[in-house]
Formats: structure tokens, sequence, C-alpha cells
């Protein structure tokens, strides 16, 4: 009982994470209608990042003294690269089918925690593992999933990322605590999106910006990277990072309810059973974890 208790709050935020992110997802869509790619993505990590140093400058500073480069460093490349190239992909194909298929990253976890550390668990996770593919193909395949380019490799290609944010991140915060790797993840993502502004985009372009898109760029910066990668780290620091990846699942639940008001994007009965699936897949995760 203390032991599912101990989980809740975690999972908890994990959920928060995904509603978070659902709703980010289609309205970036629309700011990508008026901004680059990459100049929307510098200026929303980097306003992240001032923020996070604002607040916990200090903090941050004495934490990163006391641990070695490669504690924080892998952690930090994967998430940045992670949502980089899934917010590439949502300007390339539908925001539901970037959030269906970077959850792939919750049958690659895992496997990448066991050939990397020996990480094992027990059998009865590999069913709720497959279990998960088939609610994912279901979303996929016929429930909003238009053919497989350009797009959809670069959001399979993040979800590996955010595979290795979570494993190394995992184990980073034995020897970090979690606003410190935050802070550090927001700012390697600021530096990526600039370095690729200054590569593809020749400048960051803010000039087309209306208030509105400022308004979404605010959302994104406050909600989804300061405080989606602080409630990422913080369930991480509690539960391992297969329980986080599998939770983060609901996430393509979430797109699918905002796309659907805000972008008219519109999932089938069969894509609405694989989102059912999905749900179910992570109610069981939880219990079986809290029984281990």
């Amino acid at each position: 009982m203390n032991n599912k208790k101990a989980r809740i709050l975690p999972s908890l935020l994990i959920l928060l994470q995904s509603l978070l992110y659902g709703f980010g997802d289609p309205i970036t869509k629309e700011a990508y209608q008026v901004m680059p790619v990459f100049s929307l993505l510098s200026v929303r990590y980097t306003i992240a990042f001032v923020i996070l140093i604002l607040l916990f400058g200090k903090r941050v500073a004495k934490n990163l003294r006391a641990v070695r480069v490669k504690d924080w460093l892998l952690p930090s490349v994967c998430i940045g690269l992670t949502y980089i190239l899934n917010n590439i992909a949502l300007k390339l194909t539908a925001a539901t089918s970037v959030a269906f298929l970077r959850s792939l990253s919750t049958v690659i976890t895992p496997l990448m925690a066991f050939i990397l550390f020996r990480d094992g668990f027990d059998r009865r996770h590999i069913v709720i593992q497959l279990a998960v593919v088939v609610g994912l193909y279901l979303l996929c395949g016929f429930g909003g999933l238009n053919g497989f380019g350009v797009g959809e490799i670069l959001t399979l290609t993040g979800a590996c990322f955010m595979a290795g944010a979570l494993v190394f991140g995992s184990r980073s915060l034995k020897k970090i605590d979690p606003i410190s790797l935050t802070t550090v993840q927001a700012g390697m993502s600021a530096l990526l999106a600039f370095i690729s502004a200054m590569l593809f985009e020749g400048s960051i372009r803010i000039g087309q910006a209306t208030p509105k898109v400022w308004a979404i760029i605010l959302y994104l910066a406050l909600a989804c990277t300061l405080t989606g990668y602080l409630l990422q780290n913080l369930a991480l620091d509690k539960i391992p990072a297969r329980s986080v990846s599998l939770i983060q699942c609901t996430c393509p639940v979430m797109t699918a309810v905002f796309s659907f008001f805000l972008l008219g994007e519109r999932l089938t009965a069969v894509g609405i059973i694989g989102a059912g699936i999905i749900l179910l897949c992570v109610a069981g995760e939880s219990e079986l974890d809290s029984k281990l």
C-alpha cells in the first residue's frame, strides 16, 4: 500500500505533463504558420532557461560544481534533440501523428535501459508494453496517420532520443537535483535551437510574430518547457524511466482531444479504441508497479 501511494504523485505529475503537452501540440502548429520552427524554438527555450536561472541560478551553479559534465550532458542533449525533431515534425505532419509516434518511446525506453545498463523488469510488463504498441498502432494506422513521410521519420527518431533522455536522466538524478537538471536541459535545448536557427534560417526571425503567437510562445516556454521538463524530472526521481515513458502515452489522447477542438483533426472509432487500450495499459502498469 505504501508503495502504491508513493507512486501516485509521480504518476499524476506525468499525467499533468501530458495535459500541458496535449494542448501545446495543436497551438504550436498554429504558431508555425507565422514563425519559422527554429526561431520559435530558440525564443521558447531561451525564455524558460532565463527564468530558471533567475529563480535558481545559485542553486544550479552549486549543484553543477559538485558533479561531472557527463552526469548531466547526455540527458540534456537527448531531450533537446527530442523536442527539436518533434517540433519540426509538427510543421510537416498532423499534430496527432506526432503525438502518437513519439509515444513509441514507451517500448524503446525499457529496451535501451536493458541494453545499456542491464535493467530488467517483470515479464508482466512485457505484456503491457505489447498492448501499448497495439493501442498506438490503432491510433496511428487507423486513427489519423496519413502516410509515412519525413515528419513521421523525425518523430520516431525523436522517440529514440526521448528514451535516452529518460534512461540517462534517471541516472543523472541520483547525483543532481530535478531543478538543476531541468535548468541545464532547458539551456541545452536553447543552444541547439539557436544553432539550428543560425544554420537553417540565417537568424532569429521574430518580426512577424503577432500578440497571439507571443502568447503561444509564452505558454510553450512556461508550461511545456519549464514546467514540463521539471514534472518529468520530479517523476523520474521517484519511479522508473519505463513507467514514466508508459504514462506519457496519455499525451496522444490529450493531443487528440485538443486537436479535435482546435484544428478539426478527427479520430475514427478504431482510433478511439486504441486510445482506450493505452489508458488501460497505463492503469495496469501503475497497478503492477505498486505490487512489486
